[in-house]
């Protein structure tokens, strides 16, 4: 099958603990006529402070290079990108770099897709203050990963720190609450019928206020992408 447009977002690349093997895995099974990477592809952010760049990461770049002779590559710059943003609009070959991307769907509808950092104060105005987050995150995943280690070895599951306490910190919570409704308010007052963003790592496919919202998630973690099919419908893929 072939599908008319994946949305991604949030692969990290530059960081230990972005799934490159998974997300090559991915590419190479699941075929499409639009590629949209929606921001925080690599990060720049753990680069400036250290973060090795691997032939792993490498890899990753080559294989979008690759994909990009036979289809439309659509990157859309993140915070953690945003180093791109210096050179938007640019389009070289099947590549194109843009601030964000109007998708119509096979059916009809009409989607607004941009990585969704405009909408947080934190990055947008208070930079400093979000890479104090980003440390903190990167901080997280290094203990999780010690914790599942530990789990593996006692034959237990794979644990979600991160998720586990952004779903029970009420500020964080909140946080999520006021991003989605800011997208779709966005999406609403632009005429759109949807809208998809990346940023927040919490995929996401509901309505709200008769916008269709949809959070492709990420690949440090949850490991998900948005397919859309040739009759337009909207399924989420989930790594495993």
């Amino acid at each position: 099958m072939t599908y008319k447009a994946i949305i991604v977002s949030d692969l990290h690349l530059g960081t230990e603990d972005s799934k490159t093997k998974e997300f090559l895995d991915f590419l190479h099974t699941h075929k499409t006529e639009l590629l949209v990477l929606n921001g925080d592809i690599v990060d720049g952010w753990a680069l400036d402070r250290g973060s090795k760049w691997k032939k792993r990461h490498t890899a990753v770049i080559q294989e979008l290079l690759k994909l990009s002779r036979r289809i439309p590559v659509v990157w859309l710059p993140g915070n953690h990108d945003e180093f791109l943003r210096d050179i938007v609009p640019f389009t070289i070959g099947n590549i194109q770099l843009a601030e964000e991307y109007e998708y119509t769907s096979p059916s009809g509808l009409r989607y607004l897709i941009f990585h969704g950092d405009v909408l947080d104060i934190f990055t947008s105005r208070f930079k400093w203050i979000g890479k104090i987050g980003s440390i903190g995150y990167n901080w997280l995943l290094w203990m999780n990963t010690l914790y599942n280690q530990y789990r593996k070895w006692r034959g237990l599951p794979y644990f979600s720190l991160s998720k586990k306490i952004k779903q029970n910190v009420k500020s964080a919570v909140s946080f999520i609450e006021d991003f989605e409704e800011n997208a779709v308010r966005l999406a609403k007052d632009r005429n759109f019928d949807g809208v998809i963003c990346g940023h927040i790592h919490k995929h996401e496919h509901r309505m709200l206020n008769e916008i269709h919202y949809i959070n492709s998630g990420d690949w440090v973690e949850s490991m998900t992408a948005i397919l859309i099919d040739e009759e337009g419908r909207i399924t989420f893929y989930e790594h495993r």
